[in-house]
């Protein structure tokens, strides 16, 4: 029997429900767990819920204890919107970010979009009681992306060339694309660009990869440095009008934590390692067939890199 694009894509969101829900994924680790500051001496991590975010936040866990720094993990709590309240507020300590889309997130005004004037900007814009380590040469943008075959039939490489098409086609993406200023708003306001439908599915994860794939969306939001790009052959338009500012992979830290000097000494060396073809190359290990847990991958990457 012949499934239809429609079906394939709800299956595809209930096998991977089913599997967060399997690894307990859809809880929230700040409320599943003590709230208030963390003890003298330990630096509580937290991440995003994408695997990318969980990965970074690994690395920079597990330097931390090679150092013999006492850590907590608060992996995958939400997005943006859900953990930078939390590290403001001091229930978390340190957590991977990303340059542009922090600076956009506390000044939806900014138009900085160079790797230093973001950086600049951003480190203005926080509160006293947080802080920017050294940024590193990983750069992990959102990207408009295509299939080949969408691309060669419309003549497209740029998302320029899309936007004429804009009000024929649906767009997927992570539910906060929607409200984000280089989201929809800023495609609309640099490039005209108004899609016919928005379709919410997650962050750079399988259920994008599976719309795109099958046609069920024919752009989508996926992050430059996911392996599903390559391995699919899809096409990553280019943004001629810099809609996606410099997007530097950069340690968000309570500045009370720094005064170990261990802590930003090891996650400024892990900074100075790391660039976007590492970045890219760790993603496409985590997502290979064996599926690695990405403390090994992390521990891997640090023995590497001369920190473990």
């Amino acid at each position: 029997m012949i499934r239809s694009p429609r079906a394939l894509l709800a299956a595809a969101v209930l096998a991977v429900g089913a599997l967060l829900a399997g690894c307990g994924a859809d809880s929230d680790p700040l409320a599943t767990q003590p709230a208030g500051p963390s003890a003298q001496g330990t630096v509580r991590i937290g991440s995003a819920n994408f695997t990318e975010s969980r990965l970074l936040a690994e690395i920079y866990a597990t330097g931390l204890e090679i150092r013999g720094v006492t850590v907590e993990r608060r992996f995958g709590i939400g997005s943006r919107e859900t953990y930078y309240p939390a590290i403001e507020r001091g229930e978390i300590d340190l957590v991977p970010e990303y340059t542009g889309n922090l600076l956009q997130f506390l000044n939806p005004q900014a138009t900085a979009t160079a790797p230093d004037q973001v950086y600049q900007q951003l480190t203005a814009a926080l509160p006293p009681q947080l802080q920017l380590l050294q940024p590193s040469a990983a750069q992990d943008k959102d990207a408009v992306v295509v299939t080949r075959a969408f691309a060669t039939q419309n003549d497209l490489q740029s998302i320029e060339d899309l936007a004429p098409l804009c009000p024929t086609i649906t767009f997927g993406g992570p539910p906060e694309f929607q409200e984000r200023p280089y989201g929809i708003p800023g495609l609309q306001r640099n490039y005209n660009c108004t899609f016919r439908e928005f379709r919410a599915l997650d962050a750079g994860g399988p259920l994008t990869v599976a719309a795109l794939r099958d046609g069920t969306v024919q752009a989508a939001d996926l992050f430059t440095t996911d392996a599903a790009i390559p391995e699919n052959d899809f096409v990553v338009l280019e943004d001629p009008r810099s809609n996606f500012a410099a997007q530097n992979v950069v340690p968000l830290i309570n500045r009370a934590k720094t005064s170990d000097p261990r802590v930003p000494d090891t996650l400024n060396q892990i900074s100075a390692r790391l660039d976007t073809a590492t970045l890219t190359d760790l993603n496409r290990r985590l997502a290979g067939p064996d599926r690695p847990d990405p403390a090994t991958v992390a521990r891997d990457w640090l023995a590497s890199a001369g920190i473990g």
